[in-house]
């Protein structure tokens, strides 16, 4: 431990020891993941919105990270719980670093992931209700919310490791192809992750997924 109390401010230790809104919210109006396992660090946001006001109501994390990754998504939590999403956009990554006292320069990307999570979440909720104008539904908006869905073997999204074989848009079904076999570890997480991205669209009125067995992709042996 004397390693990182050297390394690792006071108060960074607290929060990893003991971290605030650590848990699920089953009746979440938003759930994002960002990050990477592969990369060792990841985390997944709830959040309640109060739809009038659009106050940050309850908002929880599970983290799958060290002890930086812990505690600046937990102090994150803190500082924008019970703030409005337009007040919460104005946090960012230097204003995590800062809360806890100190933060060392290699772990400042978990301070980055923790914003990064907090604005994919916001933006998530204001798209499905139409606060914000969605892009049109194409393959193009289709492909970039899947390089949001990290590859686990591999440390990168599931597109430039060549996951996702396909993509078909038509009239607001969409139809994506994996490179994945039926028994793929992964397969339930990643086609998760996807309806957890597209589903709830308001421009999106159905999503399917099939698997088809192809090539050695990135990151996995088939």
């Amino acid at each position: 431990m004397s390693f990182y109390k050297h390394m690792y401010s006071p108060k960074l230790l607290e929060l990893f020891r003991n971290p605030k809104n650590v848990g699920e919210i089953p009746d979440a109006d938003v759930k994002v993941t960002e990050g990477s396992l592969a990369c060792g660090d990841m985390i997944t946001i709830f959040m309640k919105i109060d739809e009038k006001t659009r106050r940050i109501e309850d908002i929880k994390f599970l983290s799958y990270g060290c002890a930086a990754n812990i505690a600046t998504t937990s102090i994150m939590t803190e500082m924008v719980k019970g703030k409005t999403l337009e007040e919460a956009k104005r946090l960012t990554f230097k204003d995590v670093a800062e809360a806890l006292g100190e933060l060392p320069p290699v772990k400042m990307h978990c301070a980055v992931l923790s914003i990064d999570g907090l604005r994919s979440a916001i933006r998530k909720y204001e798209e499905e209700r139409g606060l914000i104008e969605v892009p049109e539904l194409d393959e193009s908006f289709v492909r970039s919310r899947l390089r949001r869905i990290m590859n686990p073997k591999a440390g990168r999204d599931i597109v430039s490791t060549g996951i996702v074989e396909s993509i078909r848009v038509d009239n607001g079904k969409v139809e994506i192809t994996l490179n994945l076999s039926e028994d793929d570890e992964f397969k339930d997480y990643l086609e998760e992750e996807i309806h957890e991205r597209l589903d709830r669209l308001p421009n999106v009125k159905e999503v399917k997924i099939n698997l088809v067995e192809s090539v050695k992709k990135d990151g996995y042996d088939p």
